[in-house]
């Protein structure tokens, strides 16, 4: 029961951050390394195992989904950056987040980007899901 009143909290947060909601396709990066543990637009120490990204587009503090359309795994994140700062770029995720969708090596994965709001709208999710979404989001914070 706490697990989903955590859920609709983060919810209704990143309803407020993010109203329209506009879906994104296009190529993720990952950044680690020499940027853990300095800080990010939003305030915060960069933390590369916790699931974050760096957005241009979406406000800070917005939950997003990010699915790797290569391989459909998916990613819940937070957004604590600004970014990316190369043009073909849509996101730069935390290593963590990167792992989790499978494209270390690959540096690069082409992925779909919404918010958690338009998700769970558009009931994205199974029984199963809404644990890996709550799941992802304890390990934003």
């Amino acid at each position: 029961m706490k697990k989903l009143a955590l859920l609709a909290l983060m919810l209704a947060f990143s309803k407020t951050m993010a109203q329209n909601c506009d879906v994104m396709e296009g190529y993720a990066s990952w950044y680690g390394g020499k940027f853990h543990g300095k800080r990010t637009s939003s305030g915060e120490i960069f933390n590369k195992h916790k699931y974050t990204g760096a957005s241009r587009k979406y406000p800070l503090g917005t939950y997003l989904l990010v699915k790797n359309l290569d391989n459909n795994e998916e990613v819940v994140v937070i957004v604590t950056d600004r970014g990316p700062w190369k043009k073909n770029r849509i996101i730069d995720l935390s290593k963590a987040a990167a792992k989790k969708l499978d494209f270390i090596k690959q540096g690069i994965a082409k992925v779909q980007v919404m918010p958690l709001y338009c998700a769970a709208k558009k009931n994205e999710f199974d029984e199963e899901g809404h644990e890996e979404v709550i799941r992802d989001i304890l390990n934003t914070l």
